[in-house]
């Protein structure tokens, strides 16, 4: 043979032969189980052997993203949108249960955002029994994929929040599979919440068992499924649209302040403590600081949507040691009334525009909370527009003569603030009133004094149903007498300490007069609609006892 000659050609190598045998295998086993898989389907129909005719119209459809993308041309609708016609509708949703009524018939109950539809599937010539069996197997909260036509119905669906449709389905898809044994049935979630201290065996006869709110929060994605959560939330949403709004009109600025600080600045120990790389680091447990040094800084008007850390081990329905933070700041001109007016102005706006704009899911809630046993009053706001504006030593006055005993300068427990709210309701037709003039003993160091009584202060809290939802005041705007007031508390403040100094220094070169105020976002959502738990207004709350999930 030449010494050029090209070399034999090599056949295959025995690792390839090794993997196109086991490739084999697995196709034939897969080939195999199909075939069990269609025997056991002809088996279920009993022994009937005839073709499945919707065989191409019902089942699993592979995970999106798992499969090059093919569009299907159908336009998907919404529940808004249904409306009984001829041409067959596609839309995706929520199986909320699915039951089988016979071989021949089973229903389905669909939900969409707060919507819900009946669906029928029967079995016809173009229909089979195996389709309607797999739809009466659907689990709950699987996501589908539904084909099918909107029917008029003779009589309202009590089932439903859509009354006078069905859907009568041709095509049934399963995108997503719930498992078949869930930790929490979200129909167990949309009932009230147990009465405080009531004890199972108290239920009706074949009534479900109520869920605590524990075992809620403890599964949270499914509770929050339930259609009182999502009106719960779109009603905090509004609320932070119509605050932005508003304090845009004014000519307000948005910022964000840090959350990470380097010193505890606000001299209290309600802080929580984290490593920031070689040293300590402490959670914003508000951004007051931050807010007065850009009023000195030339921003006459701020506020701020964001997170708040309180480190406080207060087990409450109204207490987060994570809450969401409406703060605001602003210069005024003469008299700090200015703000509390604007303030008081502010929150009608938003009380006017949750009635206007959010009036049906606050009946979804309120009809949810209530569960029947009691009515949630609606919100009341005094008929002439006035809200009261009540001096501290008034509301004391008020309460001494309701039967309190307390001090002149004494803070209010929890208890008499809800007790003056009644008293105010009683008196001015209001569930929203301003508390003016605290003590001064009982405010934070960067609290103007009262000119009018040394032991009082240019501060004010805002309640609703008698509960806090804002503390403000007018903030010391001169560098020597904030010095002052840092010495005077009890324990001292330190004015040149880690983390004060540079606020201090910024009034050093001249600020404007300025008053402000922060609200808690979870206790106006709880306290408009009546739900109490501070807990229920949040997505994942957090507190002493819950950082997960």
């Amino acid at each position: 043979m030449a010494d050029n000659a090209p070399p034999a050609e090599a056949g295959p190598s025995k690792n390839a032969l090794k993997k196109a045998q086991k490739e084999a295998e697995k196709a034939a086993k897969k080939a195999a189980a199909k075939e069990r898989e269609m025997a056991e389907r002809l088996k279920s129909q009993g022994g009937e052997s005839a073709a499945d005719v919707s065989a191409n119209d019902y089942g699993d459809l592979p995970m999106v993203g798992s499969t090059p993308y093919t569009p299907s041309g159908d336009k998907r609708i919404s529940f808004t949108e249904l409306k009984a016609q001829e041409e067959a509708v596609v839309f995706r949703c929520t199986v909320i249960n699915a039951r089988s009524q016979s071989a021949k018939l089973a229903f389905l109950n669909l939900r969409q955002g707060d919507q819900t539809i009946q669906a029928v599937v029967a079995a016809s010539e173009k229909l089979s029994r195996q389709m309607v069996k797999f739809a009466g197997s659907v689990s709950a909260q699987s996501i589908v994929l539904v084909h099918g036509l909107v029917r008029d119905v003779k009589e309202p669906i009590k089932s439903a929040t859509i009354k006078n449709l069905e859907v009568h389905i041709q095509r049934l898809f399963i995108i997503s599979k719930a498992e078949p044994q869930l930790p929490l049935q979200v129909e167990d979630a949309e009932r009230p919440l147990p009465e405080e201290g009531a004890a199972a065996e108290e239920e009706k006869e074949g009534e479900r068992p109520r869920v605590a709110l524990a075992t809620r929060l403890d599964n949270r994605v499914l509770d929050l499924r339930a259609g009182h959560n999502k009106a719960i939330f779109t009603i905090k949403s509004g609320i932070c649209q119509l605050y932005q709004e508003f304090l845009i009109s004014k000519n307000f600025t948005m910022i964000q302040t840090p959350k990470l600080l380097g010193a505890a600045s606000e001299g209290g120990s309600n802080v929580f403590e984290c490593t920031y790389f070689d040293r300590k680091a402490y959670l914003a447990q508000s951004p007051q600081l931050y807010k007065q040094m850009l009023i000195a800084g030339g921003f006459e008007k701020v506020f701020e949507i964001g997170p708040v850390f309180r480190a406080e081990n207060s087990n409450t329905a109204r207490h987060l040691t994570e809450f969401t933070g409406l703060d605001m700041e602003m210069a005024f001109e003469e008299d700090y009334h200015e703000v509390v007016d604007l303030i008081v102005e502010m929150l009608l706006f938003i009380f006017k525009g949750l009635r206007e704009r959010y009036g049906k899911e606050t009946d979804i809630i309120r009809e949810w909370a209530s569960s029947g046993k009691h009515i949630i009053e609606d919100f009341k706001l005094p008929a002439d527009g006035k809200v009261p504006i009540i001096p501290f030593k008034e509301g004391v006055q008020m309460l001494r003569e309701a039967g309190e005993e307390l001090g002149d300068y004494e803070d209010l427990s929890t208890p008499q603030e809800k007790l003056l709210g009644k008293l105010v309701l009683d008196k001015f037709g209001s569930d929203f009133y301003v508390l003016d003039q605290f003590p001064l003993a009982v405010r934070p160091f960067y609290t103007m004094p009262s000119p009018h009584d040394p032991q009082l202060s240019n501060s004010y809290d805002m309640f609703m149903r008698g509960q806090e939802i804002m503390s403000g005041a007018q903030r010391v705007h001169d560098a020597g007498l904030l010095s002052q007031r840092c010495k005077a508390m009890d324990p001292p403040v330190n004015p040149d300490g880690a983390g004060l100094k540079d606020y201090v220094d910024g009034f050093r070169y001249g600020c404007p007069p300025h008053a402000g105020g922060g609200f808690g976002l979870e206790r106006i959502v709880a306290f408009w609609a009546g739900v109490g738990n501070v807990r229920l207004a949040s997505l994942f709350p957090r507190d002493p006892s819950r950082v997960l999930p």
